[in-house]
């Protein structure tokens, strides 16, 4: 019998300190989040990072949590229960992070009988941080608790037609409305060493502006490459013109070198270089969470009025969109009528 787990990011059990404190020593503690050695992890988190950042991140999520609980956490229960809607096999949803966990996930789909499971990463493109460690921990569960169990996994669909189109027709509908200057398209940031220890030929990702448009075998796992490909191909499907978009990249933590464009930079220089109606859509987070709500739509948004713009908006995530249910639930589908 086959299944499938969706996969998203998690989110703090409430906006509790102790609790959001709980939520970042797992995800920070994480090798594949700091890929540093663990004595210095430990160092850096549990010793200064956890002693300051929980309770300045608890106000953070005050500002967006709902009545329901967590955004990210209830819009991708809404997600799940649509795909599962449209579909005759067992679909369940985990949390790299938090509640419910992974480990869960695959345990209640042990218990229904699945003895192969598609796992759908919730990232559109590739990273060390997001796709890797969730393919690490749900091998890693299978093969310790549950060796019968067969695990395929989705592979980045940054570049997926059915994605792509989705994707664009959200955007289209704000554009349409908003009508702006300018269109932001911002990635969640990564240290520029993880573009590089994703290269699986060792040589080609030199972050040069260059390497991202020369074809290589470096980009299926290449997240800047992913990243400003979504771009391009959204740009060509709405027939934007050269000039009124561009991408960056948000919440860069520590002070090593992360991916620039840095987002916050460029929409303070939006605002002072005349840009008064800017719009940003957050293309590598198919739901709503913290960096979308709070870092872009407030914090973003202040500081782009506080330096000479006039109006600021987001696009929505595709969140529980119905026609992005239908697209996960025709790739399941697929995947459920093929033979081995």
């Amino acid at each position: 019998m086959k299944g499938t787990l969706l996969v998203n990011l998690g989110s703090p059990n409430s906006t509790s300190v102790k609790d959001v404190k709980n939520y970042l020593d797992e995800f920070l503690m994480d090798k594949r989040v700091i890929d540093t050695p663990y004595l210095v992890r430990a160092f850096v988190v549990k010793g200064i990072i956890l002693n300051t950042r929980p309770k300045k991140s608890a106000e953070a999520y005050k500002k967006i949590w709902w009545k329901e609980g967590s955004p990210l956490i209830v819009l991708s229960e809404r997600l799940h229960k649509k795909v599962q809607e449209n579909l005759d096999i067992p679909v369940e949803l985990s949390m790299r992070y938090g509640n419910p966990s992974i480990e869960s996930g695959i345990k209640k789909l042990a218990n229904k009988g699945v003895t192969e499971i598609l796992l759908i990463p919730l990232y559109p493109q590739f990273a060390m941080a997001t796709t890797e460690t969730i393919i690490v921990l749900a091998e890693k569960i299978i093969k310790k608790k549950y060796p019968q169990i067969k695990l395929t996994t989705v592979p980045a669909f940054y570049n997926n037609e059915d994605y792509i189109q989705v994707l664009g027709e959200s955007i289209q509908k704000q554009l349409e409305i908003l009508k702006p200057d300018h269109l932001l398209f911002s990635y969640h940031g990564v240290p520029e060493r993880h573009i590089k220890k994703s290269d699986i030929t060792k040589s080609h990702c030199k972050i040069d502006g260059s390497c991202c448009n020369t074809p290589s075998k470096a980009h299926e796992f290449c997240y800047r490459h992913q990243c400003y490909e979504t771009t391009k191909l959204v740009a060509k499907q709405l027939n934007l013109k050269e000039g009124t978009y561009s991408t960056s990249f948000q919440s860069r933590l520590g002070r090593d070198p992360w991916l620039q464009p840095y987002t916050d930079l460029t929409i303070d220089n939006f605002a002072k270089d005349g840009v008064k109606n800017l719009v940003v859509v957050t293309p590598a987070f198919v739901s709503d969470c913290l960096e979308t709500l709070e870092e872009i739509g407030m914090e973003a948004k202040h500081s782009f009025i506080e330096n000479g713009g006039k109006k600021f908006n987001t696009v929505p995530c595709l969140n529980d969109d119905d026609t992005w249910a239908k697209t996960l639930s025709g790739w399941i589908n697929n995947w459920s009528k093929k033979t081995n």
